[in-house]
Formats: C-alpha cells, structure tokens, sequence
C-alpha cells in the first residue's frame, strides 16, 4: 500500500470467461466489464465497515482500489501461448493496460459527477505524472499475435480518453489496479490458475484447511490441443497421458514444439524463475500496485540463485517479489500430483495377500437333509465343490416371509459365502456345537439322537457328513456306529451262547472261580471332579457336556438334561 492505515477494495475478473467459442479475445465485453466492476467497487466503500477508525478515515480519503484478474495461465495455455514467450507477454501486458487503463478513465467519469478524491488537490501533478507513465509504457508493447492486437488497440485508446478526462475532473480514486493472489478464492471462480500464476501443475492435490485434500486436474488442456490443431482422438491420448504421468514428455501425438504450452511452476518441465519474473515485468508498468506473484524455485535452488532473481527484479522494476523454494515447508499448500523425487530409495515392495473367493461350478453335488429338533422341522441343502469340500449351506426353517425364515437365509449366505474365501468347516463347527436355545431336544436322526439347538445339530450333521473322522475325533463328534465301536473296545462285548448247546452236568459241578484282575485305570486324574471328567481323562476324548455355570465343574448327562455331581445343579431340568 502506498498509504499508512489505509485499505484497499479488491476485485478479480476471471479471464477465461472473455475467451469466444473462436479462441480469440473478447477485448470489448472485458472493457464494459472492467468499467462496471471498478464503479461498484468505489461505491462499495461508502457502505464498508473497518477494523479501525483511521483505516476507514484513510480509506475514504483517497479510495483506493485493487481491480485484477485470474486464470492468465490458463487463458494463455488455451490459447496455444507458452507462459515464458513473448507471445505471452504481449497479451499479458495488452491485458493489464486495458485494464488499468479502462479503470482510471471510469474513475476520472465519477470524478466529474461527485468529484475526485480528497487528497487528490495536493497531488494532482504527481498523479497525472504517474497517469503519463502508464500511457506511454502502452505505446513500448508491440503486438507479437493477432490475439493481442484489439486488445492493446482498445487499451491506447482507452488511456488517451483517461488522460483526457482526468486533466478535467480528476480521478476517484488513488489507486484502481493490483493483481491479487486470488488463493482459495480462485477455484471457486472455476480458474485453472490464479491470478498471475502460471499453472503450478497439470495434475496437483490442494490440502483443505480443515483437513483434507482435493485433487484439481487442469480442465484447459483439451481446450489448448483442439486450438493447436489436435484430432479428438489425439486429444483423448495425450489427456489420458497427462493424467496418468502428470507431464506431456512422450505423450502420443503431441509435437515436441508444442511442449512448452504445458510448462507449469513445477513438475517435470518447470519454467525457470526468471521466467516468471520477465512475466511480472511485462505486467508491472500498468498497475497501480504490486503483483501478488510467487516465482517457483526447485528444491535444490542455491543461496545464488535466490540473490539473482532479486537482483534481475529490481532492474526490471518490479515493486514486490515472492520466492517459494519447493518442499521447504512441511505444510504445503499445492503439491505436484505426479512428482517423484529422484534421490528417494526405492521402497520395498510390499505384498499384500488376500482372501480369493472360489466359487462353485454351475453343477455340483448337493444333498437335502430333512430334519426336526425338539419337534421343529427343517430341511438342510448343502452344496460340496466336485473336488470334495463344502460349499454352500441353506437352510430352510419356517414359514416362507417369517422372522425366524428370513434370519435362517440370512445366516445361509454368510456361512456359504465364508466357505467359498476359504474359511474351515471345523472353525464353524467348533463355534456352534452345543450352542444352547430352543427349540432343543430329540431329533430324528439316528446318529444325532440330542440336539441343544438347531445351530448344534446343523453343525453336527455337517461336521458327520464333510469332515474326516480325525478332525471330528477332536471335536467329539461321532456317528452312532463309531460310538458303538468305541463302546465294543472300552467294555468288551458279551456273546451269548445257544440254549441247546448249554451243559447243564457241566454247571452242576462247581469249578474253581478265577477272580478277574480290576481295571486299571490309565491317565493322569489328577484334577477330576466329576464322572464326565474322569471318562475324559481314561478315554482322552472331550465329553459332550456342559460345565456348571455355578461351580465350574463339567457335567454328566441326567435323561435330556445335565446334572452337577459337584454342586446339585441342573441344566434346566428338576
């Protein structure tokens, strides 16, 4: 600011909305517009409030504004006009001088009608000094395309009526132009780029304030191709090219001539820093202010470097100058989407394994089981892989559209699907069996002959009918004929002799008595409090039995019930 307390109105107009269909410039409709925002901006300090009341008494004294622009990059990337070209400096210059230009004639305009500002009387020779300086660095600006042509037209002509006017009346305000950052703010107007700035990349992450990041990928670069004379499917390619690595180095189709249309502030073809200086010197003879402009410096910049961009700035007159020195702080606010950094060590692969769900054929082997627990009927289908294995279960209990019918469907694909990514039966079994609620009771199934609940005997029946004797034998799941087996091996079996065959003489005669030797009892007891532990302990098979839920002690089975040989209690039952 060129005043102490004082405050300065700023307004951007996004350039890329006066860009036609045509890709030429609409240098007439950003004059009316520059004209209509610079009037309500000055009629907007009548109305505004201040932090201070000296900030407000100098505010209104000399009416300082801060009309500007965003989206120069982009405007000039669509354009086919690399940022670091002369080509790209004309238009930047013609630009900034229609603007300035068209604000101080319009300020000169109220001038006449409410008249200029306050301090305007003893500085009247300084300012129309300063007015001659703009208009004649208008005239040094030479015109490199035809896009820039009408705009510098309009622009000398637009400074010949300011200096006209203003020697009558005045002017308005003390200040009508600076380029602001336009930050945040940018990208709300839907800028590619913003104020000044080149784009930083072509695909970038901007961190939020509140947490968080979004993505912005340039939206211009289509738009630049067709104007290059790209077919649609080049476009398409190369787009797809950007977007993956971040860069147009090697992107199909594209000319080597036209890379530097696509050089951003940082990334794998960044334009020097000097560049972004000579594009702030082309802009700075036409504003009233400072250019807020960063100039991008790679990471590994020198002490040296940083002396001659101040050094060549201040020769080119520019009146305020920013460096950013990429990755010097933790925080920053746009990174380069795609950047890699060369030195970094190459990180170890890390494999991730994950489950693959095997899906059954569209034929496959399947059984139906009907079945009835404590007189509740059901019916059981499971489906096993050809190679063996079980892969599918469903279950069908209740009426069709019932609570109980929807649940049972329900836990059937969960189960069938846990199957299919390879989960073990025997971890389902092992979590279901003797699992207790009702309905419970007798079933009809010869090898299953108690139930505790419809899970217990499901995974019962599954268990019997899909897994291997050993894996079943830990479990303690038997079928009748196996019990009946082990019963035959534990106790002996008793044959019983035909009636006509029996000696009766022969028993008559007593004989001598041998005393069967008692069994010995084998296994560590150590421990044992009931007979279902002591079974365990001979036998070295799990007994199917519940504890106690009052002194811990395992059970032994009582009819359909359990009882407590520690404790007198019951499962249930009196």
């Amino acid at each position: 600011m060129s005043l102490d307390n004082s405050s300065c109105n700023l307004a951007s107009l996004n350039l890329m909305k006066f860009l036609r269909d045509d890709n030429t410039f609409d240098a007439d409709g950003f004059r009316r517009a520059v004209e209509f925002i610079i009037t309500a901006m000055d009629i907007s300090i009548c109305f505004a409030d201040f932090p201070t009341e000296a900030i407000g008494d100098t505010t209104r004294a000399y009416r300082q504004l801060g009309i500007g622009f965003a989206n120069l990059g982009a405007l000039l990337m669509a354009t086919g006009l690399p940022y670091d070209s002369e080509g790209g400096r004309a238009l930047a210059g013609s630009i900034t001088s229609l603007m300035t230009g068209t604000a101080y004639k319009r300020s000169a305009e109220l001038a006449g009608i409410v008249g200029p500002y306050d301090g305007y009387a003893r500085n009247a020779e300084g300012h129309q000094r300063v007015m001659r300086k703009h208009a004649a660095a208008t005239d040094t600006v030479r015109s490199v395309t035809t896009l820039d042509s009408d705009v510098l037209r309009l622009a000398v002509t637009a400074w010949k009526d300011c200096l006209e006017i203003g020697a009558l009346n005045g002017w308005r305000n003390a200040q009508a132009s600076v380029l602001a950052p336009t930050g945040t703010i940018g990208f709300m107007m839907d800028c590619d780029t913003t104020g000044i700035e080149p784009d930083f990349s072509l695909v970038k992450f901007k961190k939020l304030v509140g947490g968080g990041s979004m993505q912005i990928v340039n939206q211009t670069i289509p738009q630049a191709l067709r104007k290059l004379g790209y077919a649609e499917e080049t476009v398409e390619a190369i787009v797809e090219h950007i977007a993956e690595n971040g860069h147009v180095i090697d992107a199909p189709g594209l000319k080597t001539e036209h890379y530097p249309v696509f050089d951003c502030a940082m990334g794998a073809r960044a334009i020097t820093p000097m560049g972004h200086v000579r594009m702030m010197a082309a802009c700075q003879p036409f504003l009233s202010g400072a250019i807020s402009k960063t100039v991008n410096m790679p990471e590994s910049a020198s002490i040296e470097e940083v002396e001659e961009i101040y050094f060549e700035s201040w020769k080119m007159g520019i009146k305020a100058l920013a460096i950013y020195r990429d990755n010097c702080k933790v925080g920053q606010p746009l990174s380069d989407g795609k950047a890699k950094k060369a030195d970094a060590p190459a990180e170890a692969a890390v494999v991730e394994f994950r489950p693959t769900r095997k899906r059954l054929p569209k034929a496959r082997p399947s059984q139906t089981i009907s079945f009835s627990v404590g007189g509740a009927e059901g019916y059981m289908t499971a489906g096993s892989y050809p190679d063996d294995g079980l892969g599918e279960v469903f279950l069908k209990l209740g009426k069709q559209g019932s609570t109980l019918a929807g649940v049972m469907d329900a836990f059937s694909i969960a189960i069938s699907i846990a199957l299919q990514y390879g989960v073990p039966l025997e971890a389902f079994v092992s979590k279901f069996v003797n699992m207790r609620f009702e309905p419970a009771g007798m079933t009809d199934d010869p090898d299953i002959r108690m139930a505790q609940s419809m899970m217990d005997y499901i995974f019962r029946r599954l268990a019997l009918d899909y897994l291997p004797y050993d894996k079943r034998e830990a479990l303690g799941i038997f079928t009748a004929e196996e019990r009946a087996v082990t019963v035959a091996e534990s106790y002996g079996s008793v044959s019983a002799a035909p009636v006509d065959e029996v000696d009766t003489e022969t028993l008559a005669q007593s004989a001598p008595v041998e005393v069967a030797p008692q069994a010995r009892i084998t296994g560590d007891t150590t421990g044992v409090h009931s007979s279902a532990e002591l079974l365990e302990a001979i036998t070295g098979k799990t007994a199917d039995a519940p504890l106690c839920m009052t002194c811990g002690i395992k059970m032994r089975p009582a009819g359909s019930c359990y009882v407590c040989e520690g404790c007198g209690s019951t499962s249930g039952c009196s």
